[in-house]
C-alpha cells in the first residue's frame, strides 16, 4: 500500500510520547508499503537531524512551517483569549495553516495514496476540509492518540486558578464538537485503548474503530548485560515534563506522596528526566534532581529502583509505561496513569491513587528487592507478549487493508 501520514511534527527520532508511536508505527510500516510524510514544524527549530531520520524509512518527506508553534508565553495567551471569543477551540487555532491545506490537495492529487492517516484529533480539520473528489481514491483514518476533549475536560476539572478552570471549561466542549465533526468524517478510526474506543462509540456509534496499542521496543528497551547498578532508594519519572498531565503528575507527586515517602524512606531520591519547561527546574532540591534531557533514558531506567506514573490526567495509554515495563523495572502508577493497559496491581505494576497509599506502595519497591524484581520480570513478560510494535503494526496493517477494500 502506499500511506502518507500527515502529523504535527515529524516523528523521528522518537524523544516523547506522540513521536514513538509515530515512529513505531511509521517505520513498522515502511518495512511492507511505501510510507510518505506530510508534517508541520516549529520554525523557530533545526529540524535537520529529524528530517534525516524520518527519511530513512519515508519515501518523500515534506514539512510546512507553522509560526503558531513559535509563539512566546505572551502571544500564546492573546491567541487563547482570542479563541474564548471564537467558535474554534485553541487547538483548532494553532493548527490552522492554509499552505499546509495546499500541500495535502497537492500530495493527493499527485499521490494516488491508498490510505492517509491523520495523527491526532487537531490535524482532523485538514481532513474536514477537503471534498470527496479531493481524496483520489484514497481512504482515510483518524489515529487518536488520545481522545483529546476528553484530557481537556479532565485537566478543567484539575486547574487550580478559576480563570485557567473556566477557560478550559469552555475549550474542552469546542474541542470536542470539533473532534468528533472530524470521527465522522473519516473512514475509520484507530485508538490506542477499548476505554477510548468507547468513549468515541458512545457519542459517535456509526464510526468504524479499530483498538491499535502503544507499545514498546522491546529489543531496545531491554535488560542489559553490564548495565549500571541499580540504586536502591531512586525513583525515575520520565516523560515530557512540558504536557500538563505529566506537569501536574509531578507536581501532585512531589506536593502530596513524596513528603510520606521521605517519612518512611528518608534516603529516598527522585529523579525527573525529560523535556522541561525552565520555571520546573526550581523544583530540584536535596532529594529531587531535574536533569531534563538525557541522550539515553535507558541509563537512567537501568540505574532506579521504581518508575512512577502519579497521573492525575490523561487519555490513550502511557508509553513510559511500557517502557520501564519493557525494561524490566518496577512501576508504581495511579489508576489514571495506568488507564488502557491490560495489567493487574500486584502482578505487573503496582496501584494507588490516594496519597497515603501512593506512598505506601512505592516505599514497598524500595524497601523489598525481591518484590522490584518480580513486578518487573512479570512487567517484560507481558509487554514482550502484548505489546511489541510488531504486533501493534499488523493490527493497524489489517484495518488499513480492510478500509482499502471497501468500496
Amino acid at each position: 500500500m502506499r500511506i502518507l501520514f500527515v502529523t504535527p511534527y515529524l516523528p523521528s527520532p522518537p524523544g516523547f510520547g506522540g513521536q514513538r508511536r509515530m515512529h513505531g508505527m511509521m517505520s513498522g510500516l515502511a518495512r511492507s508499503h511505501e510510507v510518505s510524510a506530510l508534517s508541520l514544524m516549529n520554525p523557530a527549530e533545526s529540524h535537520e537531524r529529524s528530517l534525516g531520520a524520518t527519511r530513512e524509512y519515508c519515501r518523500e518527506v515534506v514539512v510546512i512551517p507553522n509560526p503558531a508553534f513559535a509563539l512566546d508565553a505572551g502571544r500564546k495567551r492573546l491567541l487563547q483569549l482570542r479563541s474564548l471569543g471564537s467558535r474554534r477551540s485553541f487547538e483548532w487555532l494553532t493548527h490552522a495553516n492554509p499552505a499546509f491545506a495546499a500541500e495535502l490537495r497537492r500530495l493527493l492529487a499527485r499521490g494516488r495514496f491508498d490510505i492517509v492517516s491523520f495523527e491526532f484529533a487537531q490535524m482532523g480539520a485538514f481532513r474536514t476540509a477537503l471534498g470527496a473528489g479531493e481524496l483520489h481514491g484514497a481512504r482515510t483514518v483518524l489515529d487518536e492518540h488520545n481522545v483529546e476533549h476528553e484530557i481537556l475536560r479532565r485537566t478543567a476539572a484539575t486547574e487550580a486558578g478559576l480563570v485557567r478552570r473556566l477557560y478550559s471549561a469552555v475549550n474542552w466542549r469546542k474541542l470536542r464538537h470539533e473532534e468528533l465533526d472530524a470521527v465522522r468524517s473519516f473512514d475509520g478510526c484507530t485508538v490506542t485503548s477499548v476505554h477510548d474506543q468507547a468513549l468515541l462509540l458512545r457519542d459517535v456509534p456509526q464510526a468504524r474503530t479499530a483498538v491499535v496499542p502503544n507499545a514498546a521496543d522491546v529489543e531496545h528497551f531491554k535488560p542489559r548485560a553490564g548495565a549500571p547498578a541499580r540504586e536502591p532508594m531512586t525513583i525515575l519519572f520520565f516523560g515530557a515534563i512540558n504536557y500538563f498531565p505529566n506537569a501536574d503528575g509531578l507536581q501532585f507527586f512531589l506536593r502530596e506522596i513524596f513528603p510520606r515517602v521521605l517519612a518512611r524512606c528518608p534516603a529516598a531520591r527522585l529523579r525527573v528526566v525529560g523535556h522541561t519547561p525552565r520555571e520546573l527546574f526550581a523544583l530540584s532540591g536535596e532529594n529531587v534532581e531535574m536533569k531534563g534531557l538525557v541522550d539515553d533514558v535507558r541509563v537512567e531506567l537501568e540505574r532506579t529502583a521504581a518508575v512512577i506514573a502519579p497521573l492525575r490526567v490523561g487519555g490513550g495509554t502511557r508509553l513510559k509505561i511500557l517502557e520501564a515495563m519493557a525494561m524490566g523495572k518496577a512501576v508504581v502508577s495511579t489508576s489514571q496513569g495506568a488507564e488502557g493497559l491490560e495489567v493487574a496491581h500486584g502482578r505487573e505494576l503496582l496501584i494507588a491513587d490516594e496519597p497515603a497509599a501512593f506512598a505506601s506502595e512505592l516505599c514497598r519497591v524500595l524497601e523489598d528487592a525481591a518484590l522490584a524484581r518480580g513486578l518487573g520480570a512479570a512487567a517484560r513478560r507481558l509487554v514482550e507478549d502484548r505489546y511489541g510494535w510488531p504486533a501493534a503494526v499488523a493490527t493497524l496493517e489489517r484495518f488499513y487493508q480492510q478500509l482499502a477494500a471497501t468500496p
